[in-house]
């Protein structure tokens, strides 16, 4: 919506003649106004730093307003058949953005002086992301955007409107990055606080050298996470994107996702738990592969088994996998190459290490990387537990 004193486009001489007019006037109707920038004689002091927040007000009124007016005028133009609707997104996406800044400035300064009042409330943040990127689905699609989103229920004492605004400055903030946003929300291992994560890839294609990660949707982020509170935030920019944490600790809810799957030894929970899971092993070693294929059939899943990554891709072209078990022995760069791909596809992935020492037995942390280990010689005893604990992970 425009603001009421939004400057109409129209015919820009008669505009400029209007405001000579109301100049030549504002100087008469007082000729001797002066203004001193200090000295003796009492005269008031003026500094800008004391007046910024007076100028970011400003600024970013008049940028919104100016936008506004300019958006209504191109949207005129596209329903009186002056422009087709490709000139009209052309034109409508930098305004949309040059309007971003200038909200963006406009919250940031409300933030600060703490004239936002919040009510907090008991949220579900997995259906208040899911109405953000609802409500950004054509605007995504229109940038070319891939979405992929991984959202469990955990609910936090916020304020809602305090955290949609939170989570659209998330994601103003990432999309220059790269094409291809991933969306989780779940509950952080320890602490046991709400976690929202939005990575953003580029798929090798770098962002503009004008896309700063200190812009205005970063300081707005900041500014909500102090003003709301407990809010803890971070990031961390690769050449591949950034990624992006949010733990809310005013979490009122959890979940036990270790719970979705029974490992208990009752065989038959076992079996019903994991119906339908498919795992694809990958190793050059007949035998860890035929141990591997022995250890699942004994807790009921179906796996594949194949000797290295380009054979595991084409593996996984037909089926993908719920979880993947790899030979320690080729852990190399082809590997770190084949997971990132994976990741690219997937927002996280599941993988057991069968270890060269035979006696190993780790589980994972709850890291994107962390990964679970088996020794050789533990794998008829011990593979049946590390993957039920990874797939409940997922869970």
């Amino acid at each position: 919506m425009c603001g009421a004193g939004a400057l109409r486009l129209g015919n820009p001489a008669l505009t400029s003649r209007v405001l000579a007019m109301l100049q030549i006037k504002r100087s008469h109707s007082n000729p001797m106004t002066v203004v001193k920038a200090g000295g003796a004689g009492g005269a008031d002091v003026w500094s800008l730093e004391d007046h910024w927040p007076e100028l970011v007000t400003g600024l970013a009124d008049q940028i919104t307003e100016g936008v506004c007016a300019l958006q209504q005028h191109v949207d005129n133009l596209l329903a009186n058949g002056r422009i087709n609707k490709l000139e009209h997104r052309m034109l409508s996406i930098p305004a949309e953005r040059i309007k971003l800044a200038g909200v963006s400035a406009q919250q940031i300064n409300r933030f600060h002086g703490g004239r936002i009042r919040q009510s907090h409330e008991k949220v579900d943040m997995s259906v208040l992301v899911e109405g953000v990127l609802q409500e950004r689905k054509k605007e995504l699609a229109i940038l070319g955007i891939a979405l992929r989103r991984k959202l469990k229920p955990v609910e936090v004492l916020i304020d809602p409107t305090v955290a949609h605004t939170f989570v659209n400055a998330v994601l103003d903030w990432g999309m220059p990055f790269g094409s291809r946003v991933d969306v989780r929300m779940d509950l952080n291992a320890w602490p046991q606080h709400a976690r929202l994560q939005i990575r953003v890839s580029n798929d090798g294609v770098p962002p503009s050298s004008v896309t700063s990660s200190d812009n205005l949707s970063w300081m707005l982020i900041r500014q909500i996470a102090l003003g709301a509170g407990g809010i803890e935030i971070s990031r961390e920019m690769t050449d591949e994107g950034v990624n992006f944490t949010a733990l809310f600790n005013r979490t009122v809810q959890a979940i036990d996702g270790i719970s979705a799957v029974d490992l208990s030894d009752d065989h038959s929970s076992m079996f019903k738990s994991l119906s339908g899971t498919y795992v694809l092993t990958i190793s050059p070693s007949l035998q860890i592969r035929a141990d591997v294929r022995d250890a699942l059939r004994e807790i009921g899943i179906v796996s594949d088994s194949v000797v290295d990554f380009e054979q595991a891709r084409d593996a996984i072209k037909g089926r993908m996998p719920n979880l993947i078990v790899v030979d320690a022995e080729i852990k190399n760069d082809a590997f770190e190459s084949f997971r990132r791909d994976l990741l690219r596809e997937v927002f996280e992935f599941p993988f057991v290490e069968i270890s060269p020492d035979d006696s190993s037995f780790d589980m994972s942390g709850f890291g994107e990387f962390s990964m679970a280990k088996v020794g050789r010689g533990n794998v008829r005893e011990a593979l049946g537990t590390a993957v039920m604990f990874e797939l409940a992970k997922m869970m």
